[in-house]
């Protein structure tokens, strides 16, 4: 079994900056890709920034020159750093990653979401 558990949001005011964290525990063989999504009040989710195990990263539009997705594979863990936050960023960030685990009978992979953090970006 494995758990996400995300950390590092809260209220911020506008142009500000917040840096959410996000580590993986359980029985972890090796993790894929590891990301970032969210979901804002009344509507539906979206992908905010995804890396890969090497690095490769891709953005949403609206993020790209603010928001920088980074992981430490050493710990499991993926980061996102939000500068020049706006109101429209106000939402709760979901933690994914795709997570090669231990099963009865070998190995299988396993997409897992954690609880999500909330952020709001407001005067």
């Amino acid at each position: 079994q494995v758990q996400l558990l995300e950390s590092g949001g809260g209220l911020v005011q506008p142009g500000g900056s917040l840096r959410l964290s996000c580590v993986a525990s359980g029985s972890i063989f090796r993790i894929n890709d590891m990301g970032w999504y969210r979901q804002a009040p009344g509507k539906e989710r979206e992908l905010v920034a995804r890396i890969s195990e090497g690095g490769s990263t891709n953005y949403v539009d609206s993020v790209k020159g603010r928001f920088t997705v980074s992981r430490d594979n050493a710990k499991n863990t993926v980061y996102l750093q939000m500068n020049s936050l706006k109101p429209e960023d106000t939402a709760v960030y979901y933690c994914n990653a795709d997570i090669v685990t231990f099963g009865t009978y070998g190995i299988y992979d396993k997409n897992s979401w954690g609880k999500g953090t909330l952020v709001t970006v407001s005067s």
